[in-house]
């Protein structure tokens, strides 16, 4: 064993190491918290293997803080797990006693007994999650590392405790695992890899995916794609076969089609690359404070705004899924070559059935990934064409709150190869920026709401609901729009008063 300093030098641990020698187990820190500190990376979540009775430990350090300190520690209790978590000065930890797991070949459901740590140990998915810190008063703080773990976590390996295709076998989200570990860890001055026998047993188990649970693979999907550089996890995926049982959408962007010479890009990298610019970009904009999350307002109109401090999940999402239309609007024509007219649309229409299939909650968040799948080129159509005052307060009315999350995305799809095509269209794009900019302040577009309403249509002209009312309020709305009147009520009633007459409305 080795000896480390520092790391388990927080009160929490000592008080679990005091209870624990007072009710005769032995309790080990172990896993993500263990593996991080030696990365130098904050974690919060804290594991503590006990041998013997996981939820009995947390009860017994609840009664020593209510000894020592005079207070409360409050204990939650999940018997059907065999677990407890416990809060103590703000930090949560987690008791669980150590296991010994056992499968049956067609369930994900593991046959669990009573263990002890080393049991623990082997039942771990890979050796840099397997190491644990001892909490006994005579070696407190001894490393316990039986697979190596240490040695891994400074070659930037991800390797199983035991034989790969028997711990994958087990448990097949451990494949998945892999790759989020591969790309959670890794950073620009060190790449974490699956060792090649790893890989391969991958490819062998990968049917085994059929078990899980789409709620299981959603939850690490969530997790690659908040990764610095989630491309490496799709790539991963992609080399081992898993993409196919987790997103077969995404591998039908791959490759590249020729006729007559003309061939368009591979899809599927230009995919994976807006992905890692959006991830890029947004993180740079939180930290210089250029965005903002909105949310209503309780009780009342508007909504609270909020500088993001985190990234967001579902614009990661957007960027995975913004040309998941092109396979099936392709089309060739020998006058201009490819052409995938209508991929947002599409796409936008896909999101629902790929939130279905993986159990992903289908309200507003899968609406925020649809608007910005379908409106994801209109940024850039508009760099092609004259940026004109109408054509912007539209793209501000449709996009709403959330038009900075979808310059960012369309800012990260510029990708040609030609940086001379790539530095006009920059420069393009940054004129409607600026427009936007001009007229959001001038027009307040981007939560737009009609002057002329319903009931006021209805008090005027002395009539019940009817689809007149509707035909009278767009056309008020699409001429704020045009720029044609200003957006306040007075020139909005003038123009009602004005237009009602032609579709047969007197006032009362």
């Amino acid at each position: 064993m080795t000896r480390t300093e520092g790391f388990i030098d927080a009160p929490v641990f000592h008080i679990i190491s005091e209870a624990a020698a007072e009710t005769g187990t032995r309790a080990f820190v172990i896993g993500g918290y263990v593996r991080d500190c030696f990365l130098g990376r904050a974690n919060d979540d804290i594991d503590v293997v006990v041998e013997g009775s996981g939820i009995a430990l947390a009860e017994a350090v609840a009664d020593l803080v209510k000894r020592k300190e005079n207070r409360n520690c409050r204990v939650s209790v999940f018997r059907n797990f065999g677990t407890a978590m416990l809060r103590y000065r703000g930090q949560e930890v987690e008791f669980v006693g150590a296991r010994r797991e056992s499968y049956n070949r067609n369930s994900r459901k593991p046959i669990v007994e009573d263990g002890s740590l080393e049991d623990d140990q082997k039942r771990r998915d890979f050796t840099i999650n397997a190491m644990a810190f001892s909490l006994q008063k005579e070696d407190y703080g001894a490393l316990v590392d039986p697979f190596g773990g240490i040695r891994d976590l400074a070659a930037g390996i991800i390797r199983t405790p035991l034989d790969p295709e028997t711990t994958y076998s087990d448990d097949p989200l451990r494949m998945l695992r892999a790759v989020r570990f591969a790309a959670k860890l890794s950073t620009p001055e060190t790449t974490f890899e699956i060792v090649p026998e790893s890989l391969a047993a991958m490819r062998k188990m990968k049917d085994r995916m059929s078990i899980l649970s789409q709620e299981r693979i959603a939850e690490e999907l969530n997790k690659m794609l908040l990764c610095r550089k989630p491309s490496m996890a799709f790539e991963l995926m992609d080399r081992t076969g898993l993409l196919e049982y987790v997103l077969p959408q995404l591998c039908k962007l791959k490759g590249i089609e020729t006729v007559d010479g003309k061939g368009h890009k591979d899809n599927f990298s230009h995919t994976l690359q807006v992905l890692d610019n959006v991830a890029a970009d947004e993180l740079k904009a939180i930290a210089e404070g250029r965005l903002h999350d909105y949310s209503p307002i309780e009780g009342g109109d508007g909504f609270e705004e909020k500088v993001r401090t985190e990234p967001c999940l579902w614009l990661r999402w957007a960027a995975l899924l913004h040309d998941i239309g092109k396979p099936s609007s392709k089309r060739y024509d020998k006058n201009i070559g490819w052409t995938f007219h209508g991929h947002e649309v599409i796409g936008s229409r896909m999101v629902q059935k790929i939130f279905q299939q993986l159990k992903m909650p289908l309200n507003e968040k899968m609406k925020y990934v649809q608007k910005l799948v379908l409106l994801h080129h209109r940024p850039v159509a508009l760099v092609d064409d004259v940026v004109t005052d109408s054509a912007v307060r539209r793209l501000l009315f449709d996009a709403g709150n959330e038009i900075s999350d979808l310059m960012l995305l369309c800012n990260a799809d510029i990708t040609s190869k030609n940086p001379v095509k790539v530095e006009r269209i920059r420069r393009n794009f940054a004129l409607v920026k600026e427009k936007l900019i001009e007229v959001e302040a001038k027009d307040e577009i981007r939560n737009f709401k009609n002057p002329i309403t319903g009931e006021y249509v209805m008090k005027v002209y002395g009539i019940p609901p009817c689809k007149e009312i509707g035909i009278v309020k767009e056309y008020v709305k699409n001429a704020i729009l045009d720029g044609v009147i200003g957006n306040n009520f007075e020139e909005a009633d003038r123009l009602m008063r004005e237009y009602a007459p032609v579709i047969g409305l007197k006032e009362a």
